[in-house]
């Protein structure tokens, strides 16, 4: 088996796959434009639909490294379309849920099935396709799923608009269900599947995975690793959280715009995040660097939202912009994947997409509940229609965190060490034979 597989059937293979992470991108932004019909139906406050939306993201970050484990041990295939089945599943719970905690429950589930989703990428990348296109597939990985945010925004809020939010769900879950079956039909997990070469590292292919204990002990003692862990989860959360709920309230609240309009702007953050994603990554591989293009896009992320939070009463058509360059500067957490993979066990790559995905969702999570509650704290009572209105004042000293988290972000990066877009020399003798578990691999 000396061919490469051709690069459609490589795109094939990871693009179904990357579809779930797509719809997975698609419910986590959603509620931003049901905000009012969520509060409406289960009269909640801001701190318990903060609570109802994070419950996707605690769930997802709970499943990262038991995701990353079983893409090492039972494949992406097995593995993304039993979630996907699930996803379907907590959807169809979710929108037809009857009381909060049976939403709750919903968006639990969803959660933690498309947990699996950017990991299962990954795993299949490092198969499909060379390691020095590692971050630029991983980069389409994040304009797919962002072109699942889209979706999220102008086109949901018109179907909700249209036909309720619970039939946009329903609607959603079937075609969750549909992906679940080509999935295990169509997807495999190495090229060698098809005859064709694997781009798998040679320890794995001479030697197999590691064992999952192995993999772990070995991913969570790389100093690395953790800076990593919290650049990804830094950078990332600012732009879920305004994205995903909050700035679509924000901007009908304050800026008086209809909810259309706003999820406009929003997705304008989205759209140039998912940009940022292929671009940045591109430009790492390109420059055979992860460590000096991941700074300075996290420098100039922090520096926006500074401009953000400082100039008060920004034109509205000045926002567009401004969310593009935020969004676009924020895609660069793409590059901290390769860069994580760099520095970890070849046979460990499943366990440390795992922990360093889990960063992304989980400090989203306690972002999403914390800025809720702070909304709450300064709110001053004025009710509209059932639905809470926060002044200009009780945004902004939530929306200083986000601020806080991008500037942090940079601090994480500028500790790490440069792998100059290569795995680190002597991982191929580092476990003993007990300590590897087989895979199948070509003769």
């Amino acid at each position: 088996m000396t061919r490469n597989a051709p690069v459609w059937l490589a795109w094939l293979m990871w693009g179904l796959v990357g579809s779930l992470y797509l719809i997975g991108f698609f419910q986590r932004v959603a509620p931003a434009v049901m905000v009012d019909d969520l509060m409406r139906d289960f009269q909640l406050g801001a701190a318990l639909l903060g609570n109802l939306s994070a419950a996707y993201f605690y769930a997802y970050a709970a499943v990262q490294i038991p995701s990353g484990l079983l893409a090492d041990g039972i494949g992406p295939r097995r593995l993304s379309s039993i979630a996907a089945l699930l996803a379907a599943i907590g959807t169809l719970m979710f929108g037809l849920a009857g009381n909060f905690w049976l939403a709750y429950l919903g968006r639990a589930l969803i959660g933690a099935s498309v947990g699996v989703a950017f990991v299962t990428c990954m795993k299949l990348a490092g198969h499909w396709f060379p390691t020095n296109r590692f971050a630029t597939v991983t980069g389409v990985a994040l304009l797919l799923g962002n072109l699942g945010g889209v979706i999220a925004g102008v086109p949901l809020s018109v179907a909700v608009s249209a036909f309720g939010w619970r039939a946009s769900m329903v609607a959603s879950a079937l075609v969750t269900l549909v992906l679940a079956g080509v999935i295990w039909l169509f997807v495999r997990d190495d090229p060698h599947e098809h005859g064709y070469r694997s781009h798998a590292h040679s320890s794995v292919l001479e030697n197999g995975v590691l064992t999952p204990l192995r993999a772990l002990r070995l991913v969570l003692m790389q100093r690395d690793t953790w800076l990593l862990f919290m650049a990804g989860g830094l950078s990332a959360a600012p732009v879920l959280v305004f994205a995903g709920l909050w700035g679509v309230p924000y901007l009908v609240q304050v800026y008086g715009l209809d909810r259309s309009y706003a999820a406009t702007l929003t997705s304008t953050m989205l759209v140039a995040w998912a940009v940022g994603g292929p671009t940045l990554g591109a430009v790492s591989d390109r420059l055979g660097r992860r460590k000096l293009p991941y700074l300075l896009a996290n420098l100039l992320t922090a520096a926006l939202w500074g401009v953000f939070m400082t100039w008060q009463n920004l034109p509205t058509l000045l926002l567009f912009p401004l969310f593009a360059a935020i969004g676009f500067t924020s895609g660069a957490l793409i590059i901290g994947f390769a860069f994580s993979r760099e520095a970890n066990h070849p046979g460990a790559s499943g366990a440390v997409g795992g922990v360093v995905n889990m960063s992304v969702l989980g400090v989203a999570a306690i972002m999403q509940q914390a800025l809720g509650r702070i909304l709450d704290r300064n709110w001053d009572g004025l009710l509209v229609s059932g639905v809470r209105i926060y002044s200009h004042e009780a945004y902004l000293s939530a929306f200083w965190w986000l601020f806080i988290c991008a500037c942090l972000a940079v601090v994480a990066v500028f500790f790490t060490r440069e792998t100059h877009c290569r795995i680190r020399e002597g991982w191929e003798t580092s476990a003993s034979p007990h300590e590897l578990q087989g895979v199948s691999t070509p003769e």
